[in-house]
C-alpha cells in the first residue's frame, strides 16, 4: 500500500490569538508541521506528503525549508482545502490511499499512526475515536434556560485525525457531497458501518487556543532529557586543527583517530547521552580503520539522523570550549552557524562560551584543548 499524507494548515487560527498561526508555533525549535512530518517520514508506506497552507502564510512556509513535499494553497474552508489536495493526488499517479490530518494535532503517537496504516489493509476508511467521559447537557431554549440534564453519552464519541481513506472514494465523496461536509472528512460517509473505528489517544488533542498549546508544552517538558559531553585532545605539529567543523589556521593541530574536533565530539556525545544511545566511542570505534581521519561533521550528521528516527529533537546545546588559544570569540558566530546546520536546529538554540585555564596545566601551556557540552532533547512520541 502506498499512502499520501495530507496536512491541513489552511486555517486562520483566529481563536489562537497570535500573529503566528498554530501550525507554525514551535516546540524545541520545530514547528507543529515539522513535528508531524518527522513522524510521518518514519513510515515507508507514506510515499508522499502534501501540505495545504493559507496563502497569507506563504513566507512562513518557506522558512520551514520543507523537502520533498508538495505545497498547495488552501480554500476558504477545510472542505475546500482538502478537496484541493485530493484533486492534485487524483491527477498525479502513485498513490492509492490517503491520510488526512489537521496540523493542529501534532501529538499523535507513532503507534497510533501504525495502527491506522495496518487497519487500512482490510478497510475502506479508518478513523481514531475516543469516548466522551464528561456529563452532557443540551440547551433546548437559551432564553428560558431550559436544558436536557443527564443526556446519555453511550452512543456519542469524538473523532480524531489522521483519518485514512481510499483515495478515489474520498475524492468522489468530496466532489459529489460537499454540502454534507460537517467538520471532518468522515462526515461524508452516510453509513458509518463502512468505517473501521479504532481507539484514539487523549493526548492527540486539537490545539485551538493558547491554553491547549500550554498543555502540549507541559507534556513535552515531561519528555525532556539531558546529556553531557566532554572531549580533550593534545595539540601537536603536522595535524589539521578543526573546531566545530571549522578549519582553524594554526601551527598545531589536534591529535586523534578522526579529525580530532573536540567540539563536535562533545556535542555528539552529549546528544547520544541525552537520547540514552551510548557514546561516540561505541558508535564510531577508534579500532575501526574506516573512521581513521574521518570528519567529525559526518559522524555528527549520522547521529542526528538516528536520533530523529527515534523521535528525538534537540532542544538546546550549551558549549564550553576550554583553550588558551585561539580566541573563541573570533569564531563563535561561524561555529554556531555550522552546528545549527549540522544538527538541523536554529542558531538561537545554541550557546558557545570560550574559557581559559589562566595558563595552568597542559591547556594553559597551549599543549591541549578541551570542550564540555550539555544538551537537552525532547522526545516527540
Amino acid at each position: 500500500m502506498s499512502f499520501c499524507l495530507i496536512i491541513l494548515a489552511g486555517g486562520n487560527s483566529h481563536r489562537f490569538g497570535s500573529n503566528i498561526g498554530k501550525p507554525y508555533q514551535k516546540l524545541a525549535g520545530k514547528s507543529l508541521i515539522e513535528i508531524i512530518v518527522s513522524k510521518a517520514r518514519q513510515f515507508k508506506q507514506i510515499k508522499k506528503i502534501v501540505l495545504v497552507y493559507n496563502k497569507k502564510d506563504a513566507k512562513r512556509v518557506k522558512t520551514l525549508k520543507l523537502k520533498n513535499m508538495k505545497l498547495i494553497i488552501g480554500g476558504s474552508n477545510r472542505q475546500q482545502s482538502t478537496f484541493n489536495a485530493l484533486r492534485y493526488l487524483i491527477n498525479n499517479k502513485g498513490t492509492s490511499k490517503v491520510l488526512i490530518h489537521d496540523a493542529a494535532r501534532p501529538n499523535f503517537s507513532k503507534k497510533l499512526l501504525g495502527l491506522i496504516l495496518k487497519n487500512m489493509r482490510n478497510a475502506r476508511a479508518v478513523v481514531p475515536k475516543i469516548k466522551i467521559q464528561d456529563a452532557i447537557k443540551q440547551i433546548l431554549d437559551s432564553s428560558k434556560e431550559e436544558y436536557i440534564v443527564g443526556k446519555k453519552r453511550d452512543n456519542l464519541f469524538l473523532t480524531q485525525t489522521p483519518q485514512a481513506f481510499n483515495l478515489k472514494e474520498i475524492y468522489h465523496l468530496h466532489k459529489t457531497n460537499s454540502g454534507k461536509y460537517k467538520d471532518d472528512d468522515i462526515s461524508l460517509y452516510i453509513d458509518l458501518n463502512d468505517v473501521k473505528f479504532i481507539e484514539g489517544e487523549k493526548n492527540n488533542f486539537k490545539i485551538t487556543d493558547k491554553s491547549d498549546f500550554d498543555n502540549l508544552k507541559n507534556i513535552y517538558k515531561s519528555k525532556q532529557s539531558v546529556g553531557i559531553g566532554f572531549d580533550v585532545h593534545r595539540l601537536v605539529p603536522k595535524r589539521k586543527f578543526y573546531l566545530a567543523g571549522l578549519r582553524i589556521k594554526s601551527k598545531l593541530g589536534t591529535l586523534g583517530h578522526s579529525d580530532g574536533d573536540p567540539v563536535l565530539h562533545s556535542v555528539t556525545d552529549a546528544i547520544l547521552g541525552a537520547c540514552k544511545m551510548g557514546d561516540i566511542g561505541q558508535m564510531f570505534s577508534d579500532k575501526n580503520k574506516k573512521f581513521k581521519n574521518i570528519r567529525s561533521t559526518i559522524l555528527l550528521q549520522r547521529v542526528v539522523e538516528q536520533v530523529k528516527f527515534k523521535g528525538y529533537f534537540i532542544n538546546n546545546i550549551d558549549i564550553n570550549i576550554i583553550t588558551q588559544t585561539p580566541k573563541i570569540k573570533n569564531y563563535k558566530n561561524r561555529m554556531i552557524n555550522n552546528i545549527a546546520k549540522l544538527c538541523e536546529i536554529s542558531k538561537d538554540q545554541i550557546n558557545i562560551k570560550g574559557k581559559t585555564t589562566e595558563k595552568l596545566g597542559l591547556i594553559g601551556k597551549e599543549k591541549a584543548i578541551a570542550c564540555e557540552v550539555i544538551c537537552s532533547v525532547i522526545k516527540y512520541d
